[in-house]
């Protein structure tokens, strides 16, 4: 399997998975009760969200190795938040 090559923060897979995985939070969340509109569902959004900006700040700092291990931490903390909100949607 022949790879392509990366030019973009949106060439890489990982961006595309967490962005696919925003845009079904938006629209999985668009049915969540009216009284989460304003707490749990802008939680969950913005910090899914979060991960791909934060991964397109990555991509742009990748030549500063400090500063490219500090985006990618915040990448894991906000998909680590994203899935913490996702639990108590659950419940």
């Amino acid at each position: 399997m022949a790879r392509q090559l990366v030019r973009s923060y949106r060439d890489l897979e990982v961006y595309q998975v967490a962005f696919a995985t925003a845009m079904e939070i938006f629209e999985v969340s668009k049915r969540f009760p009216v009284e989460e509109r304003y707490c749990l569902i802008d939680q969950i959004r913005r910090s899914s969200r979060s991960v791909c900006a934060n991964l397109g700040e990555a991509w742009r700092k990748r030549r500063y190795q400090a500063a490219f291990v500090a985006k990618i931490s915040d990448c894991q903390a906000e998909a680590t938040e994203t899935q913490i909100w996702l639990e108590f949607a659950v419940r």
